[in-house]
């Protein structure tokens, strides 16, 4: 008997182990994601984002699908969303910074866009989006895609983001 429950134990402590370091490593995957979403909406006042592993994986599943032409086409899915495109090693948190330079394209008094693109932007610092997932797919043709989805969306027209 006593043998069972000391062999329990370590068991139990073995599949704990694991599981944190895989914690730690999903963690570091997309922390990157996170933290450049939250500098851009502590800046305007908005509360964090946080990961959530349920839009997380549709993003990933959506990014398979643009593997074989890294095509920019938008899922179409029930998240807000954003997407990116680079060559080399473009990583999350470069993607978001990328979408965060439309900042001074954004005019809060008219809650407009203005000369150029905004949306992106405005989706990272929704105040409602509460939830991230976001994937990184090498592309067959060398590019690399890059999507992040928000829980509830935003950008709707006429509501302002923050």
């Amino acid at each position: 008997m006593a043998f069972n429950t000391v062999l329990f134990g370590v068991c139990c402590t073995l599949i704990i182990t694991f599981h944190l370091s895989q914690a730690r490593f999903i963690s570091s995957r997309h922390q990157g994601f996170i933290d450049e979403h939250n500098k851009a909406r502590a800046e305007v006042g908005v509360g964090p984002i946080t990961w959530n592993e349920t839009v997380a994986e549709y993003a990933r599943k959506y990014a398979k699908t643009r593997i074989k032409t890294c095509e920019m086409e938008h899922s179409g899915g029930p998240y807000g969303e954003n997407l990116a495109e680079g060559f080399g090693k473009m990583s999350g948190a470069q993607a978001v910074r990328y979408w965060v330079t439309e900042k001074p394209n954004y005019d809060y008094a008219s809650n407009k866009c203005v000369n150029d693109e905004c949306l992106h932007y405005t989706q990272v610092v929704w105040r409602d989006s509460v939830n991230l997932g976001c994937a990184r797919t090498r592309c067959k043709n060398g590019w690399v895609f890059i999507i992040c989805n928000y829980y509830p969306p935003g950008n709707y027209i006429g509501e302002r983001p923050y």
